[in-house]
């Protein structure tokens, strides 16, 4: 079984800038993509960003690439998202999810099944 906590989000002004945690506790595969997700009203969830916890291999969104980070903390099953030069249309709830082992640099799949409870992001004009 896998907890995962996210943390850190808020509100800020356009142009400002959070950072997300998430922390994955329990058992967790060496070989396991940490991705972060967001969901606004009335739109579908959105992949925005993941890291392979093996390969260290990293995806961006194109929606956010550029302004978006994905980092971890090697200590730890940490990931970060470092949000910057926020619109309001990053307003959303942000999750974090777990997935299975993943034989492959590729963390834009189906099946991450362990999940946060999400965390606000709110982000004012």
């Amino acid at each position: 079984q896998v907890q995962v906590a996210e943390s850190g989000g808020g509100s800020v002004q356009a142009g400002g800038s959070l950072r997300l945690s998430c922390e994955a506790s329990g058992y967790t595969s060496t070989y396991a993509c940490m991705g972060w997700f967001r969901q606004a009203p009335g739109k579908e969830r959105e992949q925005v960003a993941s890291f392979h916890m093996r390969y260290h291999a990293i995806y961006i969104a194109d929606s956010v690439k550029g302004r978006f980070t994905i980092s971890r903390d090697n200590a730890k099953n940490t990931v970060y998202l470092q949000m910057n030069s926020l619109t309001p249309e990053d307003s959303a709830v942000y999750y974090c999810a777990v997935s299975p082992a993943v034989y492959s640099t590729d963390c834009r799949r189906p099946d991450y099944n362990s999940w946060g409870q999400g965390t606000q992001v709110t982000v004012s004009s």
